[in-house]
């Protein structure tokens, strides 16, 4: 990688100094994809909740990619919390990945696994609204797990588990050469729906020389290249949405056996006032033992009485206040 795109900022960069563990440089890696300013805004906050609250992972590396033109309102960001240790990282997708939303996510995804291979054992992919409340010790892989995963919110474009596969998720399945006996339930966080597998792309936890990435970048391409999926999606705005998670889903299902792969616990992802902002059975009013959450944008416009619901530990209350509350 050249000096043009690539940017430090950081005080210096005291975990480089010797191999950690096992050879690597690295016992941990974070790193997100950025598509515009909103989300390098929103990934300032992710950056300080981890400094902050993640424990012993709370000096590990971020690496942040994005497209070559938003490095520069980037930098501007985040050089000014000096000491926070981010790397920004340019990174470019296929034109036609534009024509479905989130297309640029598993090609920079990918380009980060390539890039922390041989550096660490554990890769962390997030999204940008995610937010560390705790130390995340569920992140260390134990022998011959690949990936640990949370599942989608809720059902959205997936199926029941009870269900027969429609004609999406079946030309997906049938492209992606997905075996049927792969499949296997899956509850929703947010929603309590019995699901057919369906992986949520906004916590991946994962070895990267697995070549989970890869992967999923490969299938995505398949995916929105098919004239059947691109038909299918102009019908379904969701599902142009959510086509690069259905890769995600089918990549994880072609690479790793169940014994490869473990769910976290719902203290992670957990999904902060997911029923007020899109239902759900029961309400995420409660941070108690949480260690991160996902806020999709809802503290920009929160109810005015949302310190009085939610329940928990009053300094994370008054940090995601501080940080989050514009």
């Amino acid at each position: 990688m050249s000096n043009s795109d690539r940017y430090i900022y950081a005080e210096d960069d005291q975990t480089a100094k010797a191999p950690a563990s096992g050879g690597y440089h690295y016992d941990l890696i974070f790193a997100s994809y950025a598509e515009d300013t909103s989300d390098v805004r929103s990934l300032l906050a992710c950056v300080e909740s981890i400094r902050a609250f993640a424990g012993k992972f709370s000096h590990a590396p971020f690496w942040i990619y994005m497209p070559d033109s938003l490095l520069p309102v980037a930098r501007t960001i985040f050089e000014k919390v000096p000491g926070i240790n981010v790397e920004l990282r340019a990174s470019t997708a296929p034109e036609e990945s534009n024509n479905f939303f989130f297309g640029d996510k598993p090609f920079a995804a990918a380009r980060c696994e390539q890039e922390a291979a041989g550096k660490t054992a554990v890769l962390v992919w997030i999204d940008t609204d995610t937010i560390f409340l705790g130390e995340p010790v569920d992140f260390i892989l134990g022998k011959g797990i690949c990936l640990k995963y949370r599942p989608v919110m809720h059902k959205n474009i997936g199926l029941l588990y009870s269900d027969p596969l429609d004609s999406f998720w079946g030309r997906a399945f049938e492209k992606l050469s997905v075996a049927e006996s792969s499949l296997f339930p899956m509850i929703a966080a947010a929603g309590g729906e019995t699901l057919k597998p369906y992986f949520n792309a906004g916590l991946l936890v994962l070895n990267p020389e697995c070549g989970l990435l890869e992967v999923w970048a490969n299938h995505f391409q398949t995916l929105y290249q098919d004239s059947a999926i691109i038909a299918l999606s102009k019908q379904d705005r969701k599902k142009n949405i959510f086509l690069s998670q259905v890769a995600l889903t089918a990549a994880i299902l072609n690479k790793f056996k169940r014994t490869e792969m473990v769910e976290l616990s719902d203290k992670y992802n957990y999904p902060i006032f997911f029923d007020e902002m899109f239902g759900a059975p029961r309400p995420f009013d409660s941070i108690e033992g949480v260690i991160t959450i996902r806020h999709e944008g809802y503290f920009q416009k929160p109810a005015p009485d949302w310190e009085q619901k939610l329940k928990g530990p009053k300094d994370r209350i008054a940090w995601l206040k501080a940080h989050l509350v514009e």
